[in-house]
This record gives C-alpha cells, sequence and structure tokens, in this order.
C-alpha cells in the first residue's frame, strides 16, 4: 500500500531526467547560396550556431539572420 507514492516519484523523476535529455540535441537547418555549397547550420544548446560541427560563437539567430541579409537560403 505504501508503495504506490514511491512508484509514483520514481516514475516521475525518470521522465524529467529523460526528457531533459532530448534537450540537448542541437536543431539544424541546411541552408544554400549560389556562391558556396549547401552547408548545415544548428543551434546549439546554448544558444550559438555551429556551422558543420563547429561553433561560431555567435547567436543562432543572429547568424541565420546575416546569412538571410547576405543572400543565402536557409530552412528544413
Amino acid at each position: 500500500m505504501y508503495k504506490s507514492p514511491y512508484l509514483i516519484i520514481i516514475l516521475l523523476v525518470a521522465a524529467t531526467i529523460l526528457s531533459c535529455k532530448k534537450d540537448n540535441a542541437p536543431s539544424c537547418v541546411t541552408c544554400s547560396s549560389s556562391q558556396t555549397p549547401d552547408f548545415e547550420v544548428c543551434e546549439e544548446s546554448d544558444g550559438n550556431a555551429s556551422v558543420n560541427g563547429e561553433d561560431t560563437g555567435t547567436s543562432y539567430a543572429i547568424y541565420i539572420s546575416g546569412l538571410e541579409a547576405a543572400g543565402t537560403s536557409c530552412g528544413n
């Protein structure tokens, strides 16, 4: 009878841990330009953009805005 609250707590902790691991995966888009071959830009967990796996040290939103302003097309 007393095991039920412990089971619920264990399940909640497990669900929380598993859901946090999904947040670490970067969100990526493919970008193309008439001047370059296609390349991948990802938003890392710290909010920076990485290009083909290399951290740019620049915020993802600012990096994508700069690319689009230069005529690069980025999308899923």
